[in-house]
């Protein structure tokens, strides 16, 4: 599930999700509105709809390697 596999395609694995969040949160902002904002697809790339356990797991990846945190409600990149 964290890598994509033969029975997991590319934009599903959350290593890629992760990445898409990551290009994403450029300033900080809510769990709901980096979920508006992901179900918008970016410039040229039209995803395949991603189902909202995908998305909460991969925030849970993110905060596990310690890239984004949570301060005050709002999700942030992590300072290196």
């Amino acid at each position: 599930m964290i890598l994509p596999s033969k029975h997991l395609s590319h934009e599903r694995a959350l290593l890629t999700v992760g990445a898409t969040i990551l290009r994403r949160l450029q300033d900080p902002m809510t769990v709901s509105a980096l979920w508006e904002n992901m179900l918008c697809p970016a410039e040229g790339y039209a995803a395949a709809p991603m189902r909202y356990d995908g998305f909460v797991l991969a925030l849970d990846l993110l905060f596990l390697v310690g890239t984004i945190d949570l301060q005050n409600g709002l999700l942030r990149r992590s300072s290196p």
